[in-house]
């Protein structure tokens, strides 16, 4: 008896949870890219300011310092110049690889 193997079947799966690590504690949680870095910091155990949690009070404003993010929807409260500078808003951000987030608020 043959059995075909499909394509889908050969690809790499997902990865099911990237790394987030805060700094300047140095806490790590898993972050899986179908969760918000502020909801899988919370799962996590850990603290971070947040209030509304879709982008519009900046209550969570941080810095990402490496990796990336996306957002899925069209324009969180961030300006240019502040993402260009590498604010983010880990409510509504989703991880697309490790990240390192600046978060000295966050416990």
């Amino acid at each position: 008896m043959s059995r075909d193997i499909t394509a889908a079947q050969l690809a790499p799966a997902a990865p099911v949870a990237f790394v987030a690590r805060l700094e300047p504690q140095g806490s790590t949680f898993p972050a899986p890219p179908t969760q918000t870095l502020l909801e899988a910091a919370l799962q996590a155990g850990l603290k971070f300011p947040s209030s509304c949690r879709n982008g519009t009070c900046r209550t969570c404003l941080c810095r990402l310092a490496a990796g990336r993010i996306g957002y899925r929807i069209e324009w969180p409260g961030v300006s240019y110049d502040e993402r260009d500078e590498g604010f983010i808003l880990p409510c509504v951000a989703y991880p697309e690889s490790d990240v390192v987030i600046e978060a000295p608020q966050s416990r």
